[in-house]
């Protein structure tokens, strides 16, 4: 059976190419798969950061003793610490946000409290000193499951609208890189709905960033 293989971020790096297509025998599992990738590329040492993938196939994360079938996407995605817009409430963009537009997304005549979460890149994190950060996506599942959060807090809230954008390509220190708005009638239900984004937002989201700085890059999660 043929199947797709999507590589991103680190994985992207060290294997040197974003995609191929390979033969694989019938009935092999996600774990089978990895372990023929780590013999394929045993000179490019994939079995360092192998354990700490995700998959996806077919954009769903599933465990390692999914069955593939013949036509199967699979994309490896290191943990998750394009231009493209997707409409509405949910982005990934690259250019500069607009918190306006993340207000006026959730904004309305019943909703008495908007809360708003800006994260921008700073100066110091895995690197001492960093210069930018780079971020990728995985822009059809990444809007996939930003949606998915929303639609989650929306409903766990009754009558909260979530907003979320979230940049990639190259930002520098103090650029924002995203940007999360959550209208409701009262302000207790619009912090939960916001804190609650963010931190589903950094375990589920497959985007990534790599620190740019004078002493050298790492992409974050991956070790050095």
């Amino acid at each position: 059976m043929n199947i797709e293989f999507l590589y991103f971020a680190a994985v992207r790096d060290r294997l040197g190419r974003e995609a191929e297509t390979l033969a694989l025998p019938e009935e092999f599992t996600v774990a089978a798969a990895l372990a023929a990738l780590v013999e394929r590329y045993s000179e490019r040492d994939l079995a360092r950061i192998v354990g700490r993938l995700q998959v996806a196939v077919n954009r769903t994360v599933v465990g390692l003793d999914h069955r593939l079938k013949d036509g199967d996407e699979v994309a490896l995605m290191p943990p998750v610490a394009g231009g493209t817009e997707a409409p509405g409430r949910i982005a990934i963009l690259d250019r500069t946000l607009s918190l306006d537009a993340v207000v006026q997304s959730v904004s309305g005549p019943s909703q008495g409290g908007i809360v708003t979460f800006t994260g921008v890149v700073r100066r110091n994190g895995q690197l001492e000193e960093v210069d930018r950060l780079e971020y990728e996506a995985f822009v059809p599942m990444a809007v996939s499951v930003l949606s998915e959060i929303a639609r989650e807090i929306e409903a766990e809230h009754p009558g909260t609208v979530v907003a979320i954008h979230h940049r990639i390509g190259k930002l520098g220190v103090g650029e924002p890189a995203v940007m999360i708005a959550v209208g409701s009638p009262h302000r207790a239900e619009a912090f939960a709905g916001c804190r609650a984004a963010i931190e589903a937002l950094k375990q589920r989201v497959p985007i990534w960033k790599k620190e740019i700085g004078p002493e050298g890059n790492v992409w974050i999660g991956m070790g050095p």
